[in-house]
């Protein structure tokens, strides 16, 4: 309205449409970034399905699948579970997905001659092979599922099945503000912006909430709950834990019993003997397993659950210190004692805070009501 005033108003739709489409997507895109920037991510680039149609990338992969006799004219079977009556036989061009797995041959052209939906996602990906990679990531929501199949072979097809594609399937967010479940639709123009969500709680909290959940488990983002300073959330009891030890250290440092972390390096580990100190030391040795299986099986989950895990043991070890003064952290006339119990707790904040660094939450050092 800024831009062009009632200049468009009652014109035909030739003289408007396209420009105000352009307008719209580019608007769209702008939001996206900026959304997706309050949380800390920045996509390196972003790919247009329509320029496959226009730089005749379609065409480009559609020969190469042809080249490897992929691309055939034929009738496909009617569709499982469908009307018989409503369908009509007629010949298209197909790619032979079943030839890499696939359970149907797909058509990549409709019968006006423009390309479907599916010979523009080989398109994408013969680009994507085309540039390298050694593995490909696909995220699809949970209605985008049956994709799987083809798109797999179509990648198999144009690499000579030198590249693996793993998919990842998301489910949506189910928001939660004031008890009430917030009902959004697209088609109704009814949403919660991202931007929303971290404006009110902050990068840290919506970051570790998205990450807890497996991608392909449902998540319910509870605005009340994420905010909860206890131990049924997660985020601050992670958060706490780190600061809490953070705080015993300091502690230390006034009372003189160490001065650096030179002096925990050489700590009497033998000092380490209760069953709770050793539950946490096993705890720690773990920690790089849970690295390289969150890696290797790209799911970051596993890293919030440990640090869960973890922040656990550490108040527990806390709360056996409160109770019995021989596992109290910093014992004055214990300094062997007392430096070996902070090392376990300092080792305890590295594993934190690297855990958090990966997840790409900020660890804290102080928490304040």
């Amino acid at each position: 309205l800024k831009q062009y005033g009632r200049r468009y108003i009652n014109r035909p739709e030739g003289k408007w449409l396209a420009k105000f489409r352009q307008f719209s997507i580019d608007s769209m895109v702008g939001l996206i970034e900026k959304d997706l920037a309050t949380l800390g991510v920045h996509m390196d680039h972003y790919f247009s399905e329509a320029s496959l149609y226009s730089s005749g990338k379609i065409e480009q992969a559609i020969e190469e699948l042809k080249q490897v006799g992929l691309i055939y004219d034929g009738v496909l079977p009617p569709p499982k579970g469908g009307r018989q009556e409503d369908w009509v036989p007629r010949e298209q061009k197909l790619f032979r997905s079943t030839a890499h797995g696939d359970d149907v041959d797909r058509p990549i052209q409709k019968s006006d001659g423009s390309w479907t939906y599916f010979a523009a996602d080989i398109a994408y990906h013969f680009d994507k092979v085309k540039r390298g990679y050694d593995e490909l990531i696909n995220v699809l929501g949970a209605d985008h599922s049956g994709y799987i199949s083809r798109i797999r072979a179509a990648v198999l097809a144009l690499s000579a099945e030198k590249i693996p594609i793993n998919f990842k399937i998301i489910q949506t967010v189910r928001v939660i503000k004031d008890g009430d479940v917030r009902k959004m639709s697209k088609r109704a123009g009814e949403f919660v912006l991202l931007s929303e969500a971290v404006n009110a709680v902050g990068t840290d909290v919506a970051r570790f909430v998205m990450l807890m959940r497996k991608n392909d488990a449902a998540l319910d983002f509870d605005f009340k709950k994420v905010r909860e300073q206890s131990k049924d959330n997660p985020v601050f009891y992670v958060q706490y834990a780190h600061a809490r030890i953070c705080s015993a250290l300091s502690l230390a440092q006034e009372k003189g019993i160490l001065s650096d972390d030179e002096t925990l390096v050489n700590a009497d580990c033998s000092r380490i003997n209760h069953e709770s100190q050793i539950a946490l030391a096993r705890l720690i040795a773990e920690w790089p397993r849970v690295v390289e299986q969150s890696a290797i099986k790209h799911e970051p989950h596993r890293i919030a659950f440990y640090l869960n895990e973890l922040a656990s043991e550490v108040h527990s070890l806390w709360s056996f210190g409160n109770r019995e003064n021989t596992l109290r952290i910093i014992q004055q006339g214990d300094q062997e004692g007392t430096i070996a119990r902070m090392a376990l707790f300092r080792a305890s904040a590295v594993v934190i805070s690297a855990g958090l660094s990966i997840m790409g939450v900020t660890p804290m050092k102080e928490m304040r009501n």
